[in-house]
């Protein structure tokens, strides 16, 4: 346990687009991915939506996941992973309303064990792998959900019942706009946006506007401010000694999974390089026996 300065590194970004049916989630979602990669062969969509991905060919040559029920935690992971190994720099899950109330999601699975709260416990660890999924993607995610619009009963001055508008709430799991960078809100179907979660401080109590290629853009460059991996990866070709490559990974944990196998390989070269600094095994006459001194590579000698 130890104490360390704060540093914003290269992170990668998790992206929320929210609103009704028709709002234009889709397509502010593919926007947003060009806007951060710029290279439409490095977008995947993992469709859940009635093959509604490709409505938009139109805007570049992206890739297509069609995912069908049943819509289980474990196949949108399988479908992330799928990307991932495609070498994809942006994935889009459009949507996961699917995971938490489609056939084969969450609520239905709930049901079938029987609807007794005592189930979730068997639930609620399928449902976190598939948030881990998506929060430690080496890709930026970017996901859809469906908003419904919540009303409530109440009584009027006159004692009178009266249907109230409380707003509206995401459809999957309570919660989950926490765990993003940034979660944008669209409002009507002219795909105004407000942002409901943003960390960046970009967005945030800023007037209604329209996404398009140019937010992503600005995402990706409010990303790349903080520590690069270009930069860390340099540091540690530049290390010359094993202590200084523990001090490295000590430095840069919250890059360690990135970084592991350079730190080993960077080792390897040095524990090398050190090796043929030694000369070969030099045998030394002892002036006080008749036994023979053996320099070992770390500087000791043995009797032979």
């Amino acid at each position: 346990m130890k104490l360390q300065k704060a540093e914003r590194h290269q992170v990668k970004l998790r992206i929320g687009l929210s609103g009704a049916s028709g709002f234009g989630k889709t397509h502010s979602a593919l926007l947003l991915a060009y806007g951060i990669t710029k290279d439409w062969s490095k977008i995947a969509v993992v469709d859940t939506e009635n093959n509604s991905a490709s409505l938009y060919a139109h805007l570049g040559d992206y890739n297509v996941l069609n995912l069908n029920e049943p819509y289980t935690p474990e196949r949108y992971i399988e479908a992330i992973k799928t990307c991932e190994n495609a070498n994809m720099e942006v994935v889009i899950v459009d949507s996961i309303t699917h995971e938490w109330t489609g056939k084969g999601g969450c609520l239905q699975i709930h049901e079938k064990l029987g609807g007794r709260f005592q189930d979730w416990a068997k639930i609620t660890p399928r449902h976190q792998a598939f948030i881990d999924a998506i929060l430690h993607s080496k890709a930026h995610i970017i996901t859809t959900v469906r908003r419904k619009v919540e009303f409530d009963l109440d009584r009027n001055s006159n004692g009178k019942l009266q249907v109230q508008k409380l707003g509206t709430k995401e459809i999957t799991r309570e919660g989950f706009e926490y765990e993003l960078t940034v979660n944008f809100e669209l409002l009507n179907d002219n795909h105004l946006v407000k942002a409901s979660k943003d960390r960046t401080g970009l967005f945030m109590n800023k007037p209604e506007f329209v996404i398009n290629a140019a937010t992503g853009k600005r995402l990706m460059e409010w990303c790349n401010q903080g520590i690069s991996i270009d930069t860390v990866l340099k540091e540690i070709e530049s290390t010359t000694t094993i202590e200084g490559l523990r001090h490295l990974y000590s430095k840069y944990d919250f890059m360690q999974k990135e970084i592991h196998d350079v730190i080993i390989a960077r080792k390897s070269e040095i524990e090398n390089a050190n090796n043929q600094v030694i000369p070969n095994h030099t045998i030394i006459k002892s002036h006080n026996t008749s036994q023979n001194g053996t320099i070992n590579s770390n500087g000791t000698t043995s009797s032979t």
